[in-house]
């Protein structure tokens, strides 16, 4: 990739720079959404399964300065680019960048059961919908590389008895998430609806679960992204906030 194919953004009042494709995939506020209802304790250990350029484990050190994230991604360009966004921002103490498929791991790595796995997976079946040519775009928005069986599969290996799942995802799939939650043994402990405007069906779902849990699901009040002339909420403002 050449410059000109990339872009550089800031966010948090400049403090954090992210170096992203002009016309590959681009991470969306979810990734915002779902970083910022995550509260790891110091010393935690956190798993971004999918990570793509990063952001989610950017603003995860960023916040949390006391914690060591493992961010993994299959595709070598978004890889490229992970490592990059992870030096500009002297973030190479927290974070270590890890090309593999999820499918596979633990694999011949010696990974550590975490605290904390975070992923903002493909939202689509792969034989749903128009499949973007855009590989990149492909692979981040439909289940090609892996599904959402093996996205929990996955977590339930490498999560620690009593660790927590944090995954953001289309309402209209809720009743797949929780159900393949469970049968993994990640009982699902909170859900809030994430909806485009005050009145509108939820859009998206965050859910957060606990390996070993007993049943017990927390119903969140609705985080609503924009208002009626199009600007952010207060509750998103806040989200984006340093």
């Amino acid at each position: 990739m050449n410059s000109s194919e990339l872009t550089r953004d800031t966010f948090f009042e400049g403090r954090l720079v992210v170096t992203q494709t002009a016309g590959g995939y681009r991470f969306s506020i979810d990734a915002i959404l779902l970083a910022a209802g995550i509260r790891p304790k110091p010393g935690d250990s956190i798993l971004d399964l999918g990570t793509g350029c990063g952001i989610i484990s950017l603003i995860l050190a960023f916040r949390y300065p006391a914690v060591q994230i493992r961010a993994v991604e299959l595709q070598s360009e978004l890889i490229q680019l992970a490592h990059t966004n992870v030096a500009d921002n002297h973030m190479a103490d927290r974070i270590e960048v890890v090309q593999a498929d999820m499918c596979s791991l633990p694999g011949g790595r010696a990974m550590e059961p975490y605290d904390w796995i975070v992923s903002n997976p493909p939202y689509h079946r792969s034989n749903t919908g128009r499949i973007n040519p855009n590989n990149q775009r492909a692979l981040a928005r439909h289940e090609i590389a892996m599904d959402l069986a093996q996205l929990l599969a996955c977590a339930r290996r490498m999560l620690r008895t009593g660790g927590r799942l944090a995954l953001i995802y289309p309402a209209e799939r809720t009743a797949d998430l929780l159900v393949q939650m469970r049968r993994e043994g990640i009982e699902p402990k909170y859900l809030q609806g994430v909806h485009s405007q005050s009145g509108q069906a939820a859009r998206l779902v965050i859910v957060h679960g606990i390996h070993g849990a007993r049943p017990g699901l927390r119903m969140a009040a609705p985080l609503e992204i924009y208002r009626p002339d199009g600007s952010y909420t207060d509750a998103v403002k806040d989200l984006m906030r340093p």
